[in-house]
């Protein structure tokens, strides 16, 4: 996959944990989006990165971010597994993984010896002209909200 770096974000309309539609667009000229795909809702991995993100969401409101994760899960998982976190971001459903696939996460995946398409954990820092700024691929969950935290910081305090 070749990097989606300073090239215009990959557009997408997905419906949220709540049944409403929610668009890059929507926040066009007002804020940095952070975008950040993964498996599936309540397993370890995407837990501990979820309540990372829910535990910075101050910090990333502060500097006129938005969080929004995107998964194949629906309305139904997203909803329970915000509940129980008390996440205070949006979910969004990607079922037809059109949306993964555009942002070139949806891979072939390898796991016990078998071979199957999944999600690959990535993150992407989306500028208020819609330019992707930075991208994490292959994400490892420890450490990493700290990492796109610190970037974002660099990049506020830089205009």
């Amino acid at each position: 996959m070749t990097t989606l770096e300073g090239m215009h974000a990959p557009n997408f309309t997905l419906k949220n944990e709540r049944g409403n539609d929610v668009s890059l667009r929507d926040f066009a000229g007002e804020k940095y989006v952070l975008l950040y795909f993964y498996p599936k809702d309540a397993t370890p991995g995407c837990t501990t990165e979820a309540c990372d993100f829910r535990d910075a969401h101050e910090s990333f409101s502060d500097l006129n971010a938005v969080i929004l994760g995107v998964s194949p899960d629906g309305e139904k998982a997203h909803t329970k597994f915000i509940e129980k976190h008390g996440l205070p971001f949006s979910l969004l459903i990607d079922e037809d993984h059109e949306v993964s696939k555009e942002y070139g996460v949806w891979l072939l995946k390898k796991m016990y010896g078998k071979e199957f398409m999944g999600i690959e954990r990535s993150t992407f820092l989306i500028d208020p002209t819609g330019t992707v700024i930075k991208e994490w691929r292959k994400v490892k969950v420890k450490g990493h909200v700290e990492e796109t935290l610190e970037t974002l910081r660099e990049l506020v305090k830089s205009k």
